[in-house]
């Protein structure tokens, strides 16, 4: 392949990702938007191998074609550090980024894994704790903020631990709202935790099982909400270190809006996942709002 060709290839790729992130993942899009160009590339990439792997479940015939598809990946990123080329336009794209920003393989490999492990879950079989939500939220959100902030060069504990916190409000927050969607494929509400569930009235033993049940929509709102407020304890963890955060990591850490907004929007509907409002336009809100919402955090420095 001459050198055209390949610079035709890779703009191809990168178009390819960003297409594949404003269509899954469009209130993250809009954030990386404000991104300075140097971090934007890496995040685009590592973004769409997010919506890639997110996806690999939910669009396979059969739970094990979607399982296949995670390993792929899983192997596609040692071939990739390894510098050889995959013909699957994400992989192209962050083939071309992540030797040249440094990116650390160790956060790619662990969003992965992690999808892998939550993939090979029994149906019905829920985490036992809030605590096990957030080390999933971590590994597959958090990590993407990481990458981020290691591509501007951007290297601060505050702002870490800042990404840690958002990526787990932003993890929680994403799982409550995909209960329905989960429900409705008989995963039984899996991203409840037993503990969670067992104190709202939501867990009942047939035999030597227990099932997650929705015969309370009282007790799953009160546990929607016990779960919201850990998230919202994240965000008020990373906005207490915002005097320490470097001005150059607020824009990565935008995402806080996005998380906010749909911590705002549970609260009006008065934490029932099953309302119709939650499902209009941004996470609960018009379109035009939460640009206005992103823009004026953006301009104002600050998450």
């Amino acid at each position: 392949m001459n050198g055209a060709s390949a610079s035709s290839s890779l703009r191809a790729a990168f178009s390819y990702c960003v297409q594949q992130v404003r269509s899954y993942d469009y209130y993250n899009y809009l954030c990386l938007l404000e991104l300075p160009p140097n971090m934007r590339k890496v995040a685009f990439a590592v973004r769409a191998l997010n919506v890639e792997t997110a996806r690999a479940m939910d669009v396979a015939s059969d739970p094990r074609i979607g399982l296949m598809r995670l390993v792929w990946w899983q192997e596609a990123i040692d071939k990739i550090y390894a510098n050889k080329l995959i013909e699957h336009p994400t992989a192209q794209a962050l083939l071309s980024v992540v030797h040249e920003n440094k990116i650390s393989k160790v956060w790619l490999k662990r969003s992965v894994e992690a999808r892998i492990s939550d993939a090979r879950k029994e149906v019905g079989d829920t985490p036992e704790k809030i605590e096990d939500l957030e080390r999933y939220a971590e590994d597959t959100v958090s990590t993407l903020l990481y990458m981020t902030l290691q591509a501007g060069g951007i290297r601060s504990t505050a702002a870490d631990h800042a990404a840690s916190h958002i990526g787990k409000a932003s993890g929680l927050l994403l799982l409550i709202k995909s209960l329905p969607y989960h429900g409705s494929r008989n995963r039984h509400f899996s991203y409840i935790p037993t503990e969670v569930a067992a104190k709202h009235g939501l867990l009942v033993k047939h035999g030597g099982q227990s099932e997650i049940h929705l015969d309370s929509r009282e007790g799953l709102c009160e546990a929607v909400f016990e779960m919201a407020s850990v998230a919202n304890v994240h965000l008020q963890k990373a906005r207490d270190l915002a005097g320490t955060v470097p001005v150059e990591a607020f824009p990565v850490l935008l995402p806080a809006v996005p998380a906010q907004v749909l911590l705002d929007s549970l609260r009006r509907v008065n934490f029932d996942v099953f309302d119709p409002r939650l499902a209009r336009g941004i996470l609960g809100i018009p379109p035009l709002w939460y640009q206005l919402k992103l823009k004026w955090h953006s301009w104002r420095a600050k998450y």
